[in-house]
């Protein structure tokens, strides 16, 4: 591509050089991306329908898109993949997603986003500079001793965060996770013991993140009683699954908290105790009791639900009426807060990269050094994380105020009085 080049060396565009970086961005990019897609489809050659045709083929190119790089913006054309292949649990056509640059990427990844991620995949740091020019197009100067140093401090950096003064942050709303990685800690059944909450401003930001033993209720316990200690105020509700060990530790902690069960969790859990053929019902008729229109509205689709399934699948059943007040807790709050209050999704989907496409290490992982990755992670993850709807009402929840069908009844002046 020809450009008008002034007399100042410059063009339209900035300096020349700058433009001829570009331009060798955008080609590497676009060589990457050919050999990544023709890799995939090499792979599945043999993958043929009944007429001997291949089932995965490459049918052109998505539409040109710009993507912020280190160069400046370069436009790529990514090209475009025809899988036929069908997901026989799902029943939905299988799609390719470029690890290089997926659908939603509108710029390359951060140093402190990629070698989190390298580190919980299973490399060690001197794999690190051959696995960065996958993602940069270079070594970016990061040398084995670079990396150890960068590691290095992100550990200091989690045990500072951990060991923060809570007395001026309020978190109105808090949810938690266990989270199970295919990485080797030090103890075969650790997990990560994630707290994120909602403070009265109606922000949303990472509280706690620590190792734990199978989500035991000591090694919650443990987790709550030094954020306690550190100066936490218990919050008004904790939103999280149905793993005893949670709310066990937090009646021992934070008596006062109020409990509301994560929607996707107990969907998940009373599909499972289903067969297939029974399931798109059941979950019509769970999604009609947490879309309810009140609280009212909900418990009528409770008894609806235990009629029409209890006499078949009882044990299913159970699972939601057993649970009846903690799963319809959320229905005492602000509605434009119900959609955030019944599910621990922000930290499932912060999650849910990591966890699927880890590949378990050879050997023990760093205990210290796998949660600084994770923490590296979530801390990058949290400034995506939007406020709660009406962030101005969670103020008033934390005053005292009053809500019914969803509606402040009650202001905290009257409460006050």
């Amino acid at each position: 591509m020809l450009s008008v080049v002034n007399d100042d060396g410059t063009t339209p565009n900035g300096s020349l050089i700058d433009e001829i970086v570009r331009e060798g961005a955008r080609r590497m990019l676009a060589a990457a991306l050919e050999a990544e897609v023709n890799a995939y489809i090499a792979e599945l050659a043999d993958q043929r329908d009944e007429t001997g045709r291949r089932l995965v083929v490459c049918n052109g190119y998505h539409q040109p898109r710009k993507v912020t790089t280190a160069a400046g913006a370069v436009e790529v054309k990514a090209p475009r993949v025809n899988d036929k292949r069908v997901d026989e649990a799902t029943g939905e056509r299988k799609r390719f997603s470029s690890a290089i640059l997926p659908p939603w990427c509108r710029k390359s990844p951060k140093i402190s986003e990629v070698l989190p991620l390298l580190y919980l995949h299973g490399l060690s740091s001197g794999d690190f500079v051959p696995a960065l020019e996958h993602f940069l197009g270079s070594s970016a100067g990061l040398s084995p001793a670079t990396v150890t140093r960068l590691t290095q401090q992100w550990q200091a950096d989690h045990a500072a965060f951990m060991d923060r003064d809570l007395s001026e942050v309020d978190y109105v709303y808090v949810r938690a996770d266990g989270i199970h990685l295919n990485v080797r800690l030090e103890e075969a059944k650790a997990c990560v013991l994630v707290l994120v909450g909602v403070r009265a401003d109606g922000s949303k930001e990472l509280v706690a993140l620590k190792d734990g033993y199978r989500e035991s209720a000591e090694s919650w316990a443990d987790l709550m009683r030094d954020c306690a200690r550190r100066g936490m105020r218990a919050p008004v509700l904790a939103v999280g699954d149905g793993a005893l060990g949670f709310w066990k530790a937090l009646a021992e902690v934070f008596p006062a908290t109020r409990e509301q069960r994560c929607w996707v969790h107990k969907t998940a859990n009373v599909l499972d105790a289903l067969p297939k053929s029974a399931q798109p019902g059941v979950k019509k008729a769970i999604q009609d009791i947490y879309n309810a229109e009140d609280r009212d509205h909900a418990v009528q689709a409770i008894k609806t639900f235990a009629k029409l399934y209890g006499a078949k699948f009882p044990k299913a059943v159970k699972k939601v009426t057993d649970d009846q007040e903690q799963l319809l807790a959320f229905f005492g709050f602000p509605a434009e807060h119900w959609i955030h209050l019944r599910t621990t999704n922000p930290i499932e989907s912060t999650f849910a990269t990591v966890r699927l496409r880890t590949k378990v290490t050879r050997g023990a992982s760093s205990r210290t050094a796998a949660l600084a990755m994770v923490f590296k992670l979530v801390e990058s993850a949290q400034a995506r994380w939007r406020a709660v709807s009406a962030p101005h009402l969670v103020a008033l929840v934390r005053a005292g105020a009053r809500f019914e069908r969803g509606q402040l009844v009650q202001r905290p002046e009257a409460v006050a009085a």
